[in-house]
Protein backbone atom coordinates (compact mmCIF):
# COMPACT_ATOMS: atom_id res chain seq x y z
CA UNK A 1 0.00 0.00 0.00
CA UNK A 2 1.32 3.68 -0.93
CA UNK A 3 -0.11 7.12 0.70
CA UNK A 4 -0.17 9.52 -1.55
CA UNK A 5 -1.10 13.10 -0.32
CA UNK A 6 -3.96 14.64 -2.27
CA UNK A 7 -6.33 16.91 -2.41
CA UNK A 8 -10.00 16.89 -3.66
CA UNK A 9 -10.99 18.98 -6.56
CA UNK A 10 -15.05 20.47 -6.91
CA UNK A 11 -15.89 22.02 -10.35
CA UNK A 12 -19.25 21.77 -12.61
CA UNK A 13 -18.59 18.55 -15.30
CA UNK A 14 -17.63 21.19 -17.64
CA UNK A 15 -14.23 21.98 -16.10
CA UNK A 16 -13.71 18.73 -15.29
CA UNK A 17 -13.61 17.37 -18.62
CA UNK A 18 -11.13 20.00 -19.47
CA UNK A 19 -8.81 19.17 -16.34
CA UNK A 20 -9.43 15.54 -17.37
CA UNK A 21 -8.24 16.30 -21.21
CA UNK A 22 -5.11 18.67 -20.26
CA UNK A 23 -4.14 15.66 -18.12
CA UNK A 24 -4.59 13.46 -20.81
CA UNK A 25 -1.97 15.68 -23.04
CA UNK A 26 0.82 15.52 -20.58
CA UNK A 27 3.56 12.83 -20.57
CA UNK A 28 2.95 9.55 -18.48
CA UNK A 29 5.09 10.69 -15.84
CA UNK A 30 3.13 14.13 -14.91
CA UNK A 31 -0.31 12.66 -14.43
CA UNK A 32 -2.46 14.75 -11.33
CA UNK A 33 -5.33 13.27 -11.75
CA UNK A 34 -5.29 10.31 -8.83
CA UNK A 35 -8.65 9.57 -9.42
CA UNK A 36 -11.72 10.52 -11.21
CA UNK A 37 -14.73 10.29 -8.15
CA UNK A 38 -17.75 11.36 -10.32
CA UNK A 39 -19.53 13.87 -12.22
CA UNK A 40 -17.91 16.78 -10.48
CA UNK A 41 -15.05 15.50 -8.15
CA UNK A 42 -11.86 14.48 -8.87
CA UNK A 43 -8.92 13.71 -6.52
CA UNK A 44 -5.53 15.25 -7.60
CA UNK A 45 -2.16 15.06 -6.43
CA UNK A 46 -1.39 18.18 -4.19
CA UNK A 47 2.07 18.61 -4.82
CA UNK A 48 0.63 19.70 -8.43
CA UNK A 49 -2.62 21.94 -7.47
CA UNK A 50 -0.44 25.06 -8.20
CA UNK A 51 0.54 23.79 -11.47
CA UNK A 52 -2.87 22.50 -12.30
CA UNK A 53 -3.71 26.24 -11.49
CA UNK A 54 -1.24 27.44 -14.02
CA UNK A 55 -2.16 25.34 -16.59
CA UNK A 56 -5.67 25.91 -16.46
CA UNK A 57 -5.52 29.66 -16.36
CA UNK A 58 -3.12 29.13 -19.82
CA UNK A 59 -6.01 26.85 -21.73
CA UNK A 60 -9.02 29.77 -20.36
CA UNK A 61 -6.69 32.72 -21.88
CA UNK A 62 -6.37 30.98 -24.95
CA UNK A 63 -10.37 31.04 -24.74
CA UNK A 64 -10.97 34.61 -24.03
CA UNK A 65 -10.40 38.31 -25.96
CA UNK A 66 -10.15 42.00 -24.68
CA UNK A 67 -10.66 44.88 -26.30
CA UNK A 68 -7.55 46.57 -27.89
CA UNK A 69 -7.21 50.59 -27.29
CA UNK A 70 -7.82 52.19 -30.58
CA UNK A 71 -9.04 49.37 -32.38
Amino acid sequence: MRAIRSTLLTCDAALKQLLLSLEESRPNNARFVIEDLDETHLLVDSSMVDEIRSLLQEELDKNSWSLQEGA
